[in-house]
């Protein structure tokens, strides 16, 4: 059984058991969250498709922890023109195991 999800404006697919990072979510660590943005729940043959999202379809979570990515490095560059700036970033993120499955 599987199911599509949506957070932070990115789709995730998730199994129980499953752990992903996601955009940061406003949940203590070791907290039980419900994510409702499901848009699709197949188990086996059985395909239920949201229109955009499914009535009912929730999948639970457990917070594991909260932390920052690896630095991505900016660079820009004008040749000729004696212009070069430098930045760095780190997004945060949640990292998040599944628990659950409901389909509705």
């Amino acid at each position: 059984m599987y199911a599509v999800i949506q957070t932070g404006g990115k789709q995730y697919r998730v199994s129980e058991g499953d752990t992903l990072k996601v955009e940061k979510l406003a949940a203590e660590e070791g907290s039980s969250i419900e994510l409702p943005e499901v848009l699709l729940v197949a188990d086996g043959s059985d395909v239920k498709v949201g229109t955009p999202y499914l009535d009912g379809g929730k999948v639970t979570a457990t917070v594991q922890a909260h932390g920052r990515g690896k630095k991505v490095k900016i660079i820009k560059f004008r040749r000729r023109k004696h212009h070069l700036k430098r930045q760095g970033h780190r997004q945060w993120f949640t990292e998040l195991k599944i628990t659950g499955i409901t389909a509705g």
